[in-house]
Formats: structure tokens, sequence, C-alpha cells
């Protein structure tokens, strides 16, 4: 099919307003490449130090200075239930490195938190920064030069944003991501959602609730939402990072260690052959698939931030405008919980991700001619895979949706645009999700109840004062104030509200989570309160407009907000409440970090100018200094 003139045409702006930094960061990894193998250049004192632990036919194979050596980044840690499987899969990697005449080695870990554990507590503060923290370990983990493809082992939310922003400094090696799948299904999300809204409410005990949550989180495997853990599984397909058809297999399963050999085995030929190098993978073509995949089922708000940084890491610069463009010609194919009652299992069963692919590619949403670890071209990602007699084969993905009210083609899709658009007027630029929200409940027009804490809501809630047509605005929750958690917990009452019969919207410079509702949010309003933003100067009471069809953020004659004196921050934190946490180590993070639409990161901060192109007006929190080449 022919490529759809949008997608086109943001493609070329994204490649002419990326050229300087595209072409200093491809110059950076051919001067890598042209280096030479790592480990061809170290010592030998230094080339022992390397495989003085591994088991003597490996050292055998490691002294002879030929065979491949793969670096393996896990963030395995057994809290995680999504990570818990990686604690087996390096012994897998390195028995099929072997088989393929090659080593694998453990080069690190990266530290992996859950914003299900943490969420509503002050530990979810350090949460968005923990991606550049993976970033950073990822660095660590590869830099003794000693490793001639990777392997990047990671599934939930900021980790592998982070695996991909540090393995790309490496793109001069082949990287290929290995995750772990999802749990099998629990309790339906309807049923788990519905528990939370009694709970909210006071009409269910803590008992009960704990009961319902424990049925939907209950096994080793990714939680079976379509959240931002989800999210990043679909765009590693796409991005043609994964072995096809990986993402949403389970965990415990043959099926499951065939392709996590397969993917140590592919890690090897391209190694060997010289091709499929991260550099090559990740273009500007790729990161458009991506985010043409996350708006076409529906996807995490959170790759609204991810996204941008993963894309500068490459020397690709994107911004919310580019989604809001692609989400207009980008048809919904999927409803998966939050945007439908399906898990992604059920997906997964009624086509998955093979479906979604074939389709976008059909209907020319998503380039064809992209490079993989594959080869050349999107095709291999219209396959599946399948255990026959032991031996993994790929067979040709379904041909139609076993399900349309999860799947459907995209003749025929849920509706004609995306799950994202961008809001903006005189509060700043934000992002909305509208897939999961009813068309009725989209355009809100009410009173602000403003805040400050997530708690001061909850209890304005709880006695009663929100039972009314309102805008909750909560400030300072960007991430130079706290880090910009993810305020997920304010859902259920939100949504008490909304079910009510009253017209409730939310507007927050922080950030909603992966599993963003039923409920209007617009969130990571930019710029943020801390950094001079129009928030800091709403009022009770101000009229506020949110119109995500006419992309309209603003207030209703409140005049120039300017004018009003800013409200004073004075987080809980400040009293020590924070304390006890770690927020204290990421005091510099706070003070160095660079703006919602610019990535939220501290590793690769805007280059100058870079917020100076037409689609987008300067932003006074985004650091104006040239990024370190």
């Amino acid at each position: 099919m022919t490529l759809h003139p949008v997608v086109a045409e943001v493609t070329n702006r994204i490649v002419d307003r990326s050229g300087p930094a595209r072409e200093d960061y491809l110059r950076r990894m051919d001067a890598a490449r042209d280096r030479g193998v790592g480990r061809a250049k170290l010592s030998c004192a230094n080339w022992a130090h390397a495989f003085a632990g591994q088991t003597p036919s490996d050292k055998l194979t490691m002294m002879g200075g030929q065979a491949p050596n793969v670096g393996v980044v896990t963030a395995y840690n057994d809290m995680l239930s999504a990570h818990q499987p990686f604690e087996r899969f390096p012994e897998i990697i390195r028995q099929a490195a072997r088989e393929a005449g090659a080593t694998a080695q453990v080069a690190g870990g990266a530290p992996a938190m859950c914003d299900g554990v943490t969420q509503g507590r002050p530990g979810m503060e350090l949460s968005l920064f923990s991606r550049d923290v993976i970033a950073m370990s990822t660095g660590v983990a590869l830099s003794h030069d000693a490793f001639d493809a990777v392997m990047a082992l990671g599934v939930c939310d900021k980790i592998v944003p982070g695996l991909f922003m540090g393995t790309l400094a490496f793109g001069h090696l082949p990287v290929v991501f290995a995750p772990a799948g999802p749990m099998p299904s629990g309790i339906p999300n309807a049923e788990k959602a519905r528990v939370r809204a009694l709970y909210a409410q006071g009409q269910v005990d803590r008992q009960t609730l704990l009961a319902s949550e424990v049925g939907s989180y209950h096994s080793p495997g990714t939680c079976t939402f379509y959240g931002t853990a989800n999210s990043n599984q679909m765009m590693m397909e796409i991005g043609g990072l994964h072995m096809p058809s990986t993402a949403f297999v389970h965990p415990e399963t043959g099926l499951r260690d065939a392709l996590t050999a397969a993917a140590a085995k592919r890690a090897v030929e391209l190694a060997n052959s010289g091709e499929g190098r991260m550099a090559q993978v990740v273009g500007e073509k790729s990161i458009v698939n991506m985010i043409v995949a996350l708006l076409a089922t529906g996807g995490s708000t959170n790759h609204a931030i991810h996204l941008v940084a993963m894309a500068r890491a490459a020397g690709i610069v994107i911004d919310w405008t580019d989604m809001d463009r692609l989400s207009a010609v980008t048809p919904l194919l999927a409803r998966v919980y939050p945007n439908g009652s399906a898990d992604v299992n059920a997906f997964q069963a009624a086509g998955g991700t093979a479906f979604v692919i074939r389709e976008l590619a059909r209907a020319g949403n998503i380039h064809t001619d992209v490079t993989t670890i594959m080869g050349r071209g999107i095709e291999p990602y219209f396959q599946e895979p399948r255990l026959e007699d032991g031996e993994l084969v790929w067979c040709d993905g379904l041909g139609e949706s076993l399900d349309r009210d999860i799947l459907r083609p995209a003749s025929d899709p849920f509706q004609k645009d995306g799950g994202l658009r961008l809001v903006q007027g005189d509060l700043g630029r934000a992002v909305i999700k509208v897939s999961a929200v009813k068309p009725e409940n989209r355009i809100v027009e009410a009173p602000a109840a403003v805040f400050e804490t997530q708690e001061a809501a909850l209890e304005a809630f709880k006695a009663g004062e929100l039972d009314r047509d309102v805008v909750v605005v909560l400030r300072f929750q960007g991430p130079r104030a706290n880090g910009m958690p993810e305020l997920h917990s304010l859902s259920p009452a939100l949504g008490v509200l909304q079910d009510k019969g009253f017209k409730v919207a939310f507007v927050t410079d922080g950030r909603m989570s992966g599993a963003s509702g039923k409920t209007p949010a617009a969130i990571h309003v930019s710029p943020e309160a801390l950094a001079g933003g129009p928030l800091a100067h709403i009022r009770d009471g101000d009229i506020i407009r949110l119109d995500p069809e006419a992309g309209v953020l603003t207030t209703l004659g409140a005049g120039d907000l300017a004018a009003r004196p800013a409200a004073r921050w004075a987080p809980e934190h400040a009293e020590g409440a924070g304390w006890g946490y770690g927020r204290e180590l990421f005091a510099a993070f706070r003070q160095a970090v660079g703006a919602a639409e610019a990535g939220a990161s501290v590793c690769f901060l805007p280059p100058v100018g870079a917020a100076e192109h037409k689609d987008v007006p300067p932003d006074p929190n985004i650091v104006d200094r040239a990024v370190d080449a």
C-alpha cells in the first residue's frame, strides 16, 4: 500500500528537524564500529579479567578470540512479576550462544521498580527518574567494551525505555530485546475496577479490595492490562528489536524458552554478519512506526514522554505535535483494558501484534522499508511462532481477527483516529488519551478545584466537596517539582464522580499512567507550575474548558493569568515527610531535568533551538544547552 501522505509528511519533518543531531549520532556510532571489535583491543590482562568466572569450555572459546561474546543487561528482580522469569533467562541465553559457537555473559543489571507498588506513595517520585538511571546502568554494564552484541532483558514501565536509551549509546552493536511475557488472565478487569470504585466510596473493606487485587495480579508475568509495560512490548515488536510476535507469549512455557534461545542465536548471527546494528534499526521511520502502533492500540500516555527521550538517544527529535498529527490519521484497531474489557491475553488470541502490524502496513500507516533484527523490511513481523515436535517454526499470523470486539482491521476500526491527542491554550500544552473516554464525556467546561497534593484531592472527594461539575487541577507534580509521579490513585475517585452524572476532568503537570481510563485527563501540562507555567496561577473557581476534539485546554474569563501572583510551592517534602524513600538522592536530577515534551530526561538535554521549530513554542522549562558530543 502507498504510505499515507500525513505519515510521510510527519516523517519528513522529523528528518529535517533532526538533521544535525542524527548526523552526529550516526557519526559517533560509525566511529565506534570502525575501531573494531572491543575484545580485540583489550590487553591480555583485561580480557582475562573479563572471563575469569566463566566455565572451562567458555574460557577456551573466549581465549580463541574469534567467537562473538554477547553481553546481557538484565533488569531481573523477583519483586516485579514481569521480571521474575528473567532469573532463569541467562542460562538459556548462555546455552543458546554456545550452540551457535559463541559465548554470553551477564554484563550487568539495571534497577527495576514497580509503579504498581509505589502508586500514591513517595517512592513514586523516583519512578520517572529511574528510566535515566537504567539508561546509565546499561552504559556502565556495557562499558567494559568486551561485547559483540547485546541482549536486553526488560518489560515494564521505565525499564524498556531506559534499556533502549542506554543501548543506543552502543548503537554500533546489534541489540536484541527479549521480554518475559504476560501472566495468565486473572479476574476480569471490569470486576477489578468495580471493586476499586466501591472501596473509594467506603462500600467494601480493605480485605475485599486486597482479595480482588490478588485475583488480578497473581503469578509471574506482566500485568495483563494494556498499560505502559505492554505498550513497551508492542513498540519493541514494530520497532524491529524483538523476535516476531514475542511480546505476549506466557513466561513459563516451552515456547517462551525457545523464543529466548532464538533471540540469543539471532544476536550471535548479527554479530557475525555485521548487520542489524541498533543504529541501523532505530531511525526516523522506525520511531514513526512506534508512535503509530502506540496510537493504533490505545497505548500508554507515558510514552508521550518516553518516546521523546528514546528518540533523542538516537539523535531524533520528535514532539507532541508529531504524535497529534499521526493520531489524526491512525485507525484505532484494538480495545484492550482500560480501552475495553479484554486483557492482552485475549488481544493476542484474537490476532495480536502480527495482525496489528500487517493491518497498519497494508493501510499505509507505517513504513515497511525499515531495517529490523530480522533483516530488511517489516514483513517478518506478520508471522507468529509455534513449537512443532519441540522445534521453533514460524507461520503466517491470522488473516482475520477472531474477536472484532477486541481487534479490528484497518478497514473497519473502532474509530478513525488514534488514542492520543494534543490540547493547548493559555494553560500550556498537554496530552490526553481519549480512546478509553466515551465521546459524551470528552468535553468538559467547569469550575476548577485546585490542589497541590493527591492526599488533599482525595480528602476533598471523601468530604463530598467535589460532588459537582468540576475540573480537578493538581499542580506542582512536574519533573522539576517532584519527579513527575503517576497519579493513578485518583482514578477511582474521579470515575465515581463521573458515574454520578457530573462533568469531570483532570488537569495536571504530572503523569496519569498507562492505565489512564474513562475520565478525561489533560496531563503532562508543560511548562510545569514550578517552571513558571500557567497552572501556578490558577485559582479555585476559574472556569476551565477541556475539549480534545478541538485540541483546546484553556480558561474562560480568567484574563491574563500571568498578571496574577503565582502560588507558592510548599510541598510536604520540604518538612521531611518524604524522607526515608531516597528522594534526596535525586536532587540533582530535579535541578537538571528537561521539560515533559522534551522527554523529561537528564541524559539527553535538547540541543540549542530544538524547541523553536515552527510546531512548538519555546518552553521556559527546556534547558538551553548543547548536547555533549
